[in-house]
């Protein structure tokens, strides 16, 4: 079945959401100490980059591949889920902030996990 060659990856929804997510980070990290510029801030932000990115490039490959680039985007949700956790318990991030974001993040795993399990079938 070739579903990832059907579409333009800016129709997907997984990508729409995970770019949601990557404005999200930005924004919320704008308010980090200038002591996190290399450290969270940094690490948080390209995470972010990182799903959205792997999501369009594997859109215009193989059902195989797209689902590797697929793995790597749920990689780096896992990833920037972690770092929000940090964030959280070093008070760098509020609960409402961090409750939102992290809600975000939880149903774009499922949703990329979905997919995922739908191309490869």
């Amino acid at each position: 079945m070739i579903i990832s060659n059907m579409h333009n990856f800016k129709e997907h929804k997984i990508w729409m959401d995970s770019m949601d997510i990557v404005e999200d980070i930005y924004k919320i990290t704008n308010n980090f100490p200038g002591s996190e510029k290399f450290g969270l801030i940094n690490q948080m932000r390209r995470c972010a980059v990182s799903i959205p990115s792997n999501i369009a490039e594997g859109s215009g490959r193989s059902d195989k591949d797209f689902c590797r680039f697929l793995s790597m985007s749920l990689s780096s949700s896992f990833e920037l889920e972690t770092q929000l956790i940090i964030s959280k318990r070093l008070e760098l991030i509020d609960e409402n902030n961090f409750e939102n974001i992290l809600g975000k993040v939880s149903k774009l795993q499922k949703m990329i996990f979905g997919f995922k399990k739908k191309i490869s079938e």
